[in-house]
């Protein structure tokens, strides 16, 4: 029987990605400046990072099933390392969205194989019960990378975050090294990888699930595309920025521990992602009201309704992520590896759009609304599915 791995680490590695990403959100303007480069411009680099990321997580993933979890932990951390120290030497704008590709392609561990050694090391409700606990980790991890990031951005610039990403890929690989064990199970089924992917994208529920977890990702990271000027056009600080994760935090905790109630009362996972989509589309007109000015509020109060937005993500993101893969688990890292591909290109495609559009409650709506049709589509009561 495989050793699990440590929990606090599971989490820290699972957390990573997501800091790794909002930490930057705040020096985009500071970048924008810097490089000469518009709005749109360096919002795009969001969109390039998830492009990066779900190649990372296909390659890692497959690479899983292949040299083992542990190993590929380890080779991803060193390329996240190498990734974010080239971030710090470039002087041109392209070149450092080629090191955002290499950082976020090795970031990319950080998903796919911790997730693919949770359902290595648990099943059934003892699994639900740990991506709970990844779900809040997820849900939480955005705001700690926001408030570091307008820190260090506040009084280092954009230098002052790369170095901090360096330091966090040292100490994550020497944790790893000294505590992950390897917990890839001794025999496993092997499939052709075209096979599986045949497989994957002609199940109904694989589908559904990878355009929900993108569209509510979309939903959350589009906030740390677009919210940087927003708050720039109201003339505040970076800070100010960094000091509205202390709401959003608050919400990605409601939402989680809300889930966990939900849950331990019965309710079905798929019932319970589409009342997140219900509160997410609630949320989504809220902004859509505030910043066409209608309400003659003044428009930082978009943040009320994004309150909710966060909600929704916390309740939603573990439901769908536990019982995803349910039947692939006999190939978890390379059925892993193919999920990540799906909704981060997803993902990546949408924050491209986002940054197009430039207008955050237009976004959060369309998503929501496209949410509420997939979660809908399922059969009341069926708690297997998302």
């Amino acid at each position: 029987m495989n050793i699990k791995p440590p929990l606090g680490l599971a989490v820290l590695l699972m957390m990573f990605p997501q800091i790794m990403e909002t930490i930057y959100s705040p020096a985009l303007p500071n970048i924008a400046e810097h490089f000469a480069v518009s709005i749109a411009g360096a919002s795009q680099t969001l969109s390039v990072y998830f492009i990066a990321f779900a190649i990372g997580v296909f390659c890692w993933g497959r690479l899983a099933d292949i040299i083992g979890r542990r190993k590929a932990m380890l080779a991803g951390l060193v390329c996240y390392a190498i990734g974010s120290a080239l971030a710090l030497m470039v002087s041109d704008f392209s070149l450092l969205l080629l090191a955002r590709v290499v950082s976020s392609f090795g970031a990319a561990v950080g998903s796919v194989i911790t997730q693919t050694m949770m359902r290595d090391s648990y099943s059934g409700d003892e699994l639900a019960k740990v991506f709970s606990i990844m779900g809040m980790s997820l849900g939480i991890s955005p705001v700690i990378g926001l408030l570091l990031g307008s820190v260090l951005s506040a009084y280092w610039g954009y230098p002052g975050v790369f170095i901090a990403l360096m330091l966090s890929a040292m100490l994550l690989l020497w944790l790893s090294v000294n505590a992950l064990p390897e917990t890839k199970p001794a025999f496993s089924q092997k499939i052709a990888l075209i096979e599986l992917a045949i497989k994957m994208l002609t199940d109904g529920h694989i589908l559904k699930s990878t355009l929900l977890v993108a569209m509510f990702n979309l939903m959350w990271f589009s906030y740390f595309s677009l919210a940087p000027f927003m708050f720039e056009a109201q003339g505040l600080s970076t800070l100010a920025f960094g000091a509205s994760g202390l709401l959003l935090g608050f919400g990605a905790f409601l939402g989680s521990y809300l889930n966990k109630v939900l849950l331990g009362q019965g309710n079905s996972s798929a019932s319970l992602v589409r009342l997140a989509s219900l509160i997410a589309l609630m949320g989504g007109a809220g902004i859509s009201w505030v910043q066409v000015g209608w309400t003659g509020w003044n428009p930082i109060y978009f943040l009320a309704p994004m309150l909710l937005i966060v909600i929704a993500y916390g309740i939603a993101i573990p439901n769908i992520l536990s019982s995803a893969l349910a039947n692939y688990r006999a190939y978890a890292g390379s059925a892993g590896a193919l999920f990540g591909l799906f909704y981060y290109i997803l993902l990546g495609l949408g924050l491209g759009g986002a940054g197009i559009i430039n207008h955050l409650g237009v976004v959060i709506t369309f998503a929501a609304l496209l949410c509420i049709g997939l979660s809908c589509t399922v059969r009341r009561g069926n708690s297997s599915q998302t």
